[in-house]
């Protein structure tokens, strides 16, 4: 109703040329039928393998577009609910950056569970016994906090060097800043 009260104060050659789009049925009503939206899943679903070298790179900016990546909203199918994805592997782990004083000041928390089981660990401590983490910590928590978060979070591949055993599945080298 309210599409035809607009089209009401037009002229009558505007008029007749609507009534000619698809969209519109003989009423003149908006026909919602020919606007499907298509939602992707599991059979319809295509992945690729994308390869990050995180040498130099911020690692907040890095860790939002690889995020980004693995839930698949670079995808023009991206649909919520459905793992809709690609895998990414990250080489040179080891080699990315903070900014400012982080290294030191920043603590990442855990817990074991037990009384008194508190440990705090600087990005720097991590860095010299696991360089992978930092990125691993950095995009799961970019991700969603449920079963859907915990297998997109599957699909990242982190390796602190160059050499990386996915060669096999031959990921196609990508440069961060192109993707917004």
């Amino acid at each position: 109703m309210y599409f035809k009260k607009v089209l009401y104060f037009c002229s009558p050659q505007i008029w007749a040329k609507t009534k000619d789009f698809k969209h519109l049925n003989s009423a003149g009503q908006v026909n919602t039928l020919s606007y499907k939206t298509v939602s992707a899943n599991k059979q319809t679903v295509t992945r690729k393998w994308y390869l990050v070298d995180a040498e130099d790179a911020i690692l907040g900016r890095m860790a939002s577009r690889i995020a980004m990546i693995l839930r698949g909203k670079h995808k023009p199918s991206f649909t919520p609910h459905v793992d809709c994805g690609d895998y990414v592997v990250v080489v040179n782990a080891a080699k990315a950056r903070l900014t400012g004083k982080k290294w030191s000041d920043r603590v990442h928390f855990s817990h074991s569970g037990y009384p008194g089981g508190q440990k705090l660990t600087t990005p720097a401590q991590l860095r010299a016994k696991h360089p992978e983490r930092l990125i691993e910590y950095a995009v799961r928590r970019m991700l969603p906090k449920n079963k859907l978060g915990d297998k997109i979070y599957k699909k990242l591949r982190v390796s602190a060097g160059l050499e990386h055993e996915y060669e096999a599945q031959k990921p196609e080298k990508i440069d961060l800043n192109t993707i917004k």
